[in-house]
Parts: structure tokens; C-alpha cells; sequence
């Protein structure tokens, strides 16, 4: 193999990994906080991990609407993480609390 055909399969090599660090999964934070998901709405990618952050006084829950997640309930200063994979809109709510709403959007990853 010629020295030119090394450096192009080491470039290409490199280009690779470059495009599968692009595509890496995201970490998003909602802190739950003076009984509000903040932020209220969180659009993240298909493989992309969310995690719910009680900073509250009180116990809370992130239960999808449609029954698709549930948290259970998460304990003041403590958190529940979900790793997102089907695409969608997804309203929740705090089963304790009915007054609070958020939604997670999910797209197909690029």
C-alpha cells in the first residue's frame, strides 16, 4: 500500500470518528422548581438522555399523559433520568401536583 493510500484511509479514519462524535448522545436537565418544570418544554433527540432535577420542598412525579413514563415519585433534591428513543410529543404532568405541565419532544436523530 502506497504512502498516499494511508494518509486517505487515515483521513477518512478521522472524518469517522469526527461524524460519530457529532451524532452523540445530549444530556438535558428540567429542574422541577417553585412548582414548575423548568424549562417547560425540552426537545431532544432520539438517544439523548433527560434528566428531572426536584429542587422543591416536596415530592413530585413526571408521568406522561399517555402513560408511556413515569417517575415515580422523586424526593426533594433528588432526580429521575430517562433515555428518550421513540420520536414524538410527549405532554406530562406531576401526578401530585395537576397544576404543573411540561412536554418532551423527541426528533429522529440527525
Amino acid at each position: 500500500m502506497s504512502c498516499v493510500h494511508r494518509v486517505a484511509l487515515a483521513v477518512c479514519a478521522i472524518m469517522s470518528v469526527a461524524g460519530a462524535k457529532s451524532a452523540a448522545a445530549h444530556t438535558y436537565v428540567v429542574t422541577i422548581e417553585q412548582m414548575r418544570f423548568d424549562p417547560p418544554t425540552v426537545t431532544v433527540h432520539s438517544g439523548d438522555t433527560v434528566v428531572w432535577v426536584n429542587k422543591d420542598l416536596v415530592a413530585h412525579t413526571v408521568s406522561g399523559d399517555a402513560k408511556r413514563f413515569d417517575s415515580g415519585s422523586i424526593a426533594s433534591e433528588a432526580s429521575w433520568r430517562s433515555v428518550v428513543s421513540e420520536p414524538g410529543r410527549y405532554p406530562y404532568t406531576c401526578l401530585f401536583h395537576p397544576t404543573m405541565h411540561g412536554t418532551l419532544i423527541v426528533e429522529r436523530t440527525p
